[in-house]
């Protein structure tokens, strides 16, 4: 089975648009197995319940941010070592600083191509 086949990956993203723009990138690459939550609180108790190989996390949500939720798989023991991509379409180097402090894995910038995406993942996963 190749790493595209049993990867799971989640995409939390509180605006429908772009939660379907990244499930479109994903599916395109072969990546078949993954969910989506519209809320960082909602994904976070589900990734507690149910941990994925890889988190695609908007930045900018209401109630929990990208980053707060990065910071809460970091403290939990059965999410501490799920891969996270960070994605916004402001990078600053304040919001780089703060997510490599916290542990992320890699950012990427909206908008997004798919093949900018593969290479985005791969990097943290492995060749797809």
């Amino acid at each position: 089975m190749s790493l595209k086949d049993s990867l799971r990956v989640m995409i939390v993203d509180d605006m429908g648009v772009s939660r379907g723009l990244l499930v479109q990138a994903i599916e395109e690459m072969g990546i078949w197995k993954n969910q989506a939550e519209n809320d960082g609180r909602a994904a976070l108790a589900k990734l507690i319940a149910d941990p994925v190989h890889l988190v695609l996390s908007d930045y900018n949500m209401p109630g929990m941010d990208g980053l707060e939720l990065l910071k809460a798989l970091r403290q939990n023991r059965s999410t501490a070592r799920v891969g996270f991509i960070l994605v916004t379409g402001n990078p600053t180097a304040d919001l780089v600083s703060k997510g490599k402090a916290l542990g992320v894995n890699n950012i990427i910038k909206k908008p997004f191509t798919t093949a900018s995406m593969k290479q985005c993942i791969e990097s943290v996963v492995g060749r797809l």
